[in-house]
């Protein structure tokens, strides 16, 4: 049996608090680190897109939490790590399952990428901006369904729902079908976050999700799969 550190998720009980200012700074960087990532991509290198994408988010998040990187990180204990190795492998289970089903159903996407060693050390950045566009929002519908409901459980549950939905949105282009970003980015995350929930720590989580594009991007280099 797992054991983790007994924690509450920041900011929705005002522990600590978040000013109004401070969490519309926040939501702000979420759309602005997507579209910064994407604009110095192209213009320069994906490494350094990876590097705006994190620091965009994280400086403003540190800065309105007084700079308390406990609130968000700190070194994972043996059993978070188990509960990350694990969440890695229950996502790979679960998405081969539901990408067959969607090739068989005629829905499967046609993913397309240029996968190189510089990709795979961008994920170190990029992977951790990702957690943060799950985490921010994450914590803003937490805040906002505790505040009128009163409810954690059915607050975290909701917000969980809203936050999954967007994280697949994010994934949605050409070529891509939105029934798959919403059942392998969005329904598929749920392993990566559930890490977080069980845990409040998201460096744990960040490693799971690591873990996954990282393998991912490493089998399509050799060819075994596409990206």
């Amino acid at each position: 049996m797992l054991s983790f550190e007994k924690r509450d998720f920041p900011f929705y009980d005002e522990n600590p608090r978040m000013s109004k200012i401070g969490w519309l700074v926040l939501l702000v960087s979420v759309p602005v680190a997507l579209f910064s990532f994407r604009y110095v991509d192209f213009y320069t290198n994906e490494f350094a897109g990876s590097i705006c994408f994190l620091l965009i988010m994280l400086i403003p998040l540190l800065y309105f939490s007084d700079w308390d990187y406990s609130l968000f990180f700190r070194k994972p204990t043996k059993d978070e790590l188990i509960l990350a190795v694990v969440m890695f492998l229950a996502f790979f289970i679960y998405s081969f399952i539901m990408s067959n089903l969607l090739d068989a159903s005629g829905l499967a996407s046609i993913a397309s990428g240029e996968e190189n060693i510089i990709s795979i050390i961008s994920l170190v950045f990029s992977m951790m901006a990702e957690e943060l566009m799950k985490f921010i929002p994450l914590m803003f519908l937490l805040r906002v369904l505790f505040k009128y409901t009163s409810n954690r459980r059915l607050s975290i549950m909701l917000s969980s729902a809203v936050t999954l939905v967007f994280f697949a949105l994010i994934h949605l282009e050409p070529g891509v079908s939105l029934l798959s970003v919403l059942l392998i980015q969005g329904l598929g995350s749920i392993f990566h976050l559930y890490v977080y929930l069980k845990t409040k720590n998201l460096f744990a989580s960040y490693l799971s999700h690591l873990m996954t594009d990282a393998f991912v991007l490493i089998m399509a280099m050799f060819g075994i799969f596409a990206a």
